[in-house]
């Protein structure tokens, strides 16, 4: 990633920065096929770098088996007000932890379904407070392999969690997201639209597979292309740093002049809209 204190004058017009603000507890192979598995915010990260990774400053912020109520109690220091640059788009999953069952204790990661929905509410105000430019897009839920949950011992000896309780949580940031009029992304529904989604969505049950992270990149790249935000944050509607001709450019079939790659997508093959 770029460097995020940049001197103003360093360059022309500040990058527009896009940061995913989440739990770790998706976790797909990584995009290149090779190294351990990432997080879902990095395979994020790194996929649609690929796509405006000379338009944007593209930051991870995903915290291992977070909830929404420890989100809460740290936006503030995630995301200061006083920041010298605010991000032009925030990215936020919660609720996959949040759903799983209550321990007998107290201790662990259930959140009730009310304080989930204020506590995702509070998050989204406080984000879109930050700057008029700040854009924020909600992921919900996506669905789990119960039989293949079932299936592995749980060594806390806790009930797994169920596919109706992930929908109840589902639904419900849906709906606070067409309240508070924001952007959302209906994993639930999107990731049950693939043939056989349990075995090729998901790679043990729980986490998104390489294949269900994809459908989740396009999903995004979908949002911001149909956004009608000002500046837009469609790959195509953003400006390039460093974006005009140069005689270092690669040198044109012809041999007479250069040609400027800064604008072109990368790498091809890949459908970005």
């Amino acid at each position: 990633m770029r460097a995020q204190a940049l001197p103003k004058n360093a360059i022309e017009q500040p990058s527009l920065v896009i940061v995913y603000f989440g739990g770790n507890d998706c976790i797909p192979p990584h995009p290149s096929g090779l190294g351990p598995h990432v997080p879902l915010g990095e395979y994020i990260e790194n996929m649609t770098k690929i796509a405006i990774y000379i338009k944007a400053d593209i930051i991870l912020r995903g915290y291992a088996s977070w909830n929404s109520r420890r989100a809460l109690q740290n936006v503030d220091k995630i995301f200061p007000k006083n920041a010298i640059e605010q991000p032009s788009l925030v990215i936020v999953y919660f609720g996959g932890n949040d759903c799983i069952p209550p321990h007998p204790s107290g201790l662990g990661p259930h959140v009730p379904l009310g304080e989930y929905i204020e506590n995702m509410r509070k998050i989204a105000i406080y984000i879109m407070s930050l700057s008029h430019k700040t854009r924020i897009i909600f992921l919900s839920n996506p669905p789990i392999n119960e039989e293949l949950i079932k299936s592995k011992s749980d060594k806390f000896g806790l009930p797994p969690r169920t596919n109706e309780v992930i929908r109840i949580y589902s639904e419900a940031c849906l709906d606070l997201c067409r309240e508070m009029k924001i952007k959302a992304i209906d994993m639930w529904s999107a990731i049950q639209k693939k043939d056989d989604w349990k075995n090729v969505c998901l790679m043990d049950g729980i986490h998104l597979s390489t294949e269900g992270s994809e459908i989740l990149r396009k999903e995004i790249l979908k949002v911001l292309k149909e956004a009608e935000w000002e500046p837009s944050l469609y790959w195509k509607s953003m400006a390039v740093d460093f974006g005009e001709d140069s005689p270092y450019d690669i040198v044109s079939p012809d041999g007479k002049g250069t040609i400027n790659f800064s604008d072109f997508p990368f790498p091809e093959g890949v459908e970005w809209d």
